[in-house]
């Protein structure tokens, strides 16, 4: 089993930044993706950002978020930069498989974090 617990969430203003946290115990995460993922209440989850060997990212953050992990640490991060009024959700940590591969899709994650909660004021 892994446990993740994602912090970092908050109240920004438009333009302003944040970084995403998320701590994993329990089983390593160092062999297995690592996503994010937001949803709005309503809405379905949507992919955000994902690493393994590479990075992948949603189009609509692109050039804006960066994905990052320390396997020493066990962490994954999420640096949201330039946030608009539209990235507010609720980002959620998620945690592949073993030797898993980024992927956009929920199903292909078998671990996941409660979630934060993220507000972007105009």
């Amino acid at each position: 089993q892994v446990q993740l617990v994602e912090s970092g969430g908050g109240l920004v203003q438009a333009g302003g930044s944040l970084t995403l946290s998320c701590a994993a115990s329990g089983r390593t995460v160092t062999s297995r993706a690592m996503g994010w993922f937001r949803q709005v209440a309503g809405n379905e989850r949507v992919f955000v950002a994902a690493i393994s060997g590479r990075t992948a990212y949603a189009d609509s953050v692109k050039g804006r978020f960066t994905i990052s992990r320390d396997n020493a640490k066990n962490t994954v991060s999420l640096q949201m930069n330039s946030l608009k009024p539209e990235d507010t959700a609720v980002y959620y940590c998620a945690a592949g498989r073993y030797y898993s591969s980024v992927s956009n899709l929920p199903t292909n994650y078998a671990y996941w974090g409660q979630g934060t909660q993220v507000t972007v004021s105009s």
